[in-house]
């Protein structure tokens, strides 16, 4: 399987509980963010969302999709939210929050493996690209929060 470990900071002139609400709520994802196609609620977690599963479908620029499932593990309101990772991608997802004045900045890191056989195949030489495919969807995700609260994004995502 194929490694990955991408890194993305967005910082938003937003308040905190503003962006973390708007990440925590990802069934409304499609509504904001390009790339997300689809959020299906598989099981609710309890009321912090710990246990929760949900099916998420992307579509970045390169022309495939990948669905995998998302059980979020952690979930500290304004801090963090975790989540593992399964299907076509396996690993591990954490978002964290922090402030910093009037800007909010979000850290996401994605560590997973691919577990489809032509991404495995391909990955050594098509590396590049897949990163270069996560960085655009998490730019979009950024520009579409930004705009989700009628803000501006003042950092681009790194990845």
């Amino acid at each position: 399987m194929a490694e990955f470990n991408f890194i993305t900071i967005w910082r938003i002139e937003a308040p905190l509980s503003q962006v973390f609400d708007a990440i925590y709520r990802c069934p409304n994802w499609p509504k904001w963010w390009e790339g997300v196609e689809k959020v299906e609620e598989i099981a609710p977690g309890d009321a912090d969302g710990i246990g929760s599963l949900r099916r998420f479908t992307w579509k970045g620029q390169l022309p495939y999709r990948l669905t995998f499932d998302i059980r979020v593990i952690r979930a500290v309101p304004l801090k963090i939210i975790e989540g593992h990772a399964s299907g076509e991608v396996e690993g591990v997802g954490r978002w964290h929050f922090s402030g910093d004045g009037p800007v909010t900045v979000v850290r996401y890191e994605w560590k997973v493996r691919t577990t489809r056989r032509w991404m495995n195949l391909l990955a050594p030489i098509a590396k590049p690209l897949f990163k270069w495919n996560h960085d655009q969807v998490m730019r979009q995700g950024g520009e579409g929060l930004a705009r989700l609260l009628n803000t501006r994004l003042v950092g681009l995502p790194h990845g």
